[in-house]
C-alpha cells in the first residue's frame, strides 16, 4: 500500500518540525531586549512569538493579540508573513508598537497588514477586524508588578523604566482583588474568542503568581474558566534556566524560584 501523503491543514511545517513542537516542555531564554521596548515592564520575547505563530498559522493568516503591550506577538507575526491585530491600552505602548511594526521586516515579496488599536480590550467588539486565525496573548500577572521587591522594580525605577504597566483603572494588573482581577481577564479572551475562526487556536502564555505567602493559581484558573467557552486542548511548559536564584525562605520555609510559564492552548470548537 503506498504511503499515505503528508496533508498539512494547520501550518506549512515538516513532519520533524511538527512533531518536535509536540514535546510538552521546552527552555526558552529570551534575547536582550532592544532599547525600544525597555521601558515595557514585563516584554513578550518575539522569538517565543514566532515559535508559536508559526507552528498556528500559515502565511498570510491573521494573528490577534489582545493585550499587546509593545507588540511583539505582531512584529514576530509580520516578519513570518502574518497579518498582526493588536489591541493596547495605554497610548505610549501603542505608539512603540505602532513604530516597531513600521520597521518590521516581512518575508521577501510579501506585505502582511497590520492594525494597532488603542484601546481597552473589552471594547474590541466595536471594531470590524473580521475573523482571525489565531490569538496568541499572555495577560498581566495579576497585579504582581505592584508588589514591593517584585523582580528589578529599584533598578528599573533608577534608569527611569516603568516598574508597572499604568496607573489606568481600566487597566487589568492594577485589580488587588483576585477573584474580579479573574473575571476581567476572562472577558477579555471572551471578547477576543468571538473573532477565532472555528477550529481555530488561543493561546495564553501565563503563569501561576505567590502573593502573600499563597499561590494563586491563575495559569489552572484560566484554563477552567476560559475553558467555559474555548476547549483546553493542552499545555507545554516554557521552562527558563538562565535566572539567578534566590534563597527565598531559606532555612525557615520552603518557597520555590518559579521559571516556568504555562503555554495553554484552547481551540474554538
Amino acid at each position: 500500500m503506498p504511503k499515505r501523503p503528508f496533508v498539512n491543514r494547520l501550518n506549512d511545517l515538516s513532519r520533524k518540525d511538527w512533531l518536535l513542537f509536540q514535546k510538552s516542555w521546552f527552555v526558552h531564554n529570551p534575547p536582550r531586549r532592544s532599547e525600544d521596548v525597555l521601558l515595557h515592564p514585563a516584554k513578550f520575547p518575539e522569538t517565543l512569538c514566532a515559535e508559536f505563530i508559526g507552528f498556528f498559522t500559515k502565511q498570510g493568516e491573521t494573528v490577534l493579540d489582545p493585550m499587546m503591550g509593545t507588540g511583539s506577538a505582531l512584529v514576530a507575526a509580520l516578519e513570518m508573513g502574518r497579518n498582526a491585530i493588536g489591541v493596547e491600552l495605554m497610548p505610549k505602548y501603542a505608539e512603540i508598537a505602532e513604530q516597531r511594526l513600521r520597521n518590521a521586516q516581512p518575508p521577501l515579496g510579501q506585505a502582511p497588514r497590520h492594525r494597532v488599536i488603542c484601546d481597552d480590550a473589552r471594547n474590541l467588539a466595536a471594531y470590524d477586524i473580521g475573523e482571525v486565525d489565531y490569538v496568541l496573548t499572555s495577560p498581566p500577572y495579576w497585579d504582581m508588578l505592584r508588589m514591593k521587591g517584585w523582580e528589578t522594580q529599584k533598578t528599573r525605577a533608577e534608569k527611569g523604566l516603568d516598574v508597572h504597566y499604568s496607573d489606568d483603572e481600566r487597566d487589568v494588573g492594577n485589580i488587588d482583588d483576585y477573584a474580579r482581577f479573574l473575571e476581567e481577564l476572562v472577558s477579555i479572551y471572551r471578547v477576543a474568542a468571538a473573532f477565532l475562526r472555528p477550529r481555530r487556536y488561543l493561546t495564553t502564555i501565563v503563569k501561576n503568581v505567590k502573593k502573600g505567602g499563597t499561590i494563586y493559581p491563575l495559569a489552572w484558573d484560566l484554563g477552567r474558566r476560559v475553558g467555559e467557552f474555548l476547549t483546553l486542548k493542552d499545555e507545554r511548559i516554557w521552562c527558563q534556566d538562565n535566572q539567578r536564584l534566590a534563597p527565598y525562605g531559606m532555612g525557615n520555609a520552603w518557597v520555590s524560584n518559579t521559571m516556568h510559564h504555562y503555554c495553554l492552548q484552547f481551540r474554538k470548537e
